[in-house]
């Protein structure tokens, strides 16, 4: 069963991680989205407002890419893939 301790600590942990994909979600759109892929550093404004609700979920991922240096993104691994191989 939930409890009211559980349920407030749960909504504080939510909270933590959308504040700082927030703060994280700002210089990645405008600077870092570019590092990443080279075609999103010629992205429009449209299109980097549309990525920030997508770099404020997933910033553990792209800040793991980021430090680990990668410049292109990942390639595609689907069985569809590896039958034209």
């Amino acid at each position: 069963m939930l409890t009211l301790t559980t349920a407030t600590w749960l909504v504080r942990l939510a909270t933590g991680y959308l504040l700082i994909g927030s703060v994280f979600s700002v210089p990645f759109v405008l600077r870092w989205a570019g590092r990443l892929d080279p075609v999103a550093a010629h992205g429009t404004g449209g299109f980097r407002l549309l990525i920030v609700p997508g770099a404020t979920l997933l910033w553990p991922l792209l800040l793991g890419r980021l430090l680990r240096g990668e410049r292109h993104p990942p390639t595609e691994r689907t069985a569809h893939r590896r039958s034209r191989l």
